[in-house]
């Protein structure tokens, strides 16, 4: 619940605590502070449960958990019905790159054999068998301009 607080932060809280409510009274307020939260804790396990009653022995594993988007589609996902485990086991993410790879570094190979046997300007021209991949825009000519949309002004 309170993973995200930092020992900084606590200890700012608890100087805050000592100086708004006191040495004094900062027991008592805990101390209602955590019978407060035992109360709705108790009201909330006691609506649970009473849901859990109301929608019979069909219902009985419902959690409610579950109404939650990511953790339904997630169990959903899971669930062996469907088949999805053979794909997912199927595709390897490693050996697909590794062939990738081997396409990408075997047709560098084939470029910088054939621009050795033929003229070195080829090579030059290639970059020395790097492949740029960036996108770069296209720059308008001077003359061309942009469409006009005259229903659009």
């Amino acid at each position: 619940m309170f993973n995200d607080i930092g020992p900084l932060e606590l200890v700012t809280i608890v100087v805050l605590a000592v100086l708004v409510f006191g040495p004094d009274k900062l027991p008592k307020v805990i101390q209602d502070v955590m019978r407060t939260v035992r109360k709705i804790r108790e009201f909330s396990e006691s609506a649970k449960a009473d849901i859990r009653s109301e929608l019979g022995p069909e219902f009985k594993d419902f959690e409610f958990e579950d109404l939650n988007p990511k953790t339904f589609i997630r169990k959903q996902l899971d669930n062996d019905e469907l088949g999805l485990k053979e794909i997912r086991n199927g595709f390897d993410l490693k050996k697909e790159m590794a062939e990738v790879t081997d396409a990408v570094h075997s047709r560098d190979t084939d470029t910088s054999a054939s621009g050795s046997s033929g003229s070195s300007a080829s090579s030059a021209s290639s970059g020395g068998g790097c492949i740029d991949m960036t996108k770069k825009p296209e720059e308008p000519g001077k003359d061309d301009r942009p469409p006009f949309d005259a229903d659009a002004t």
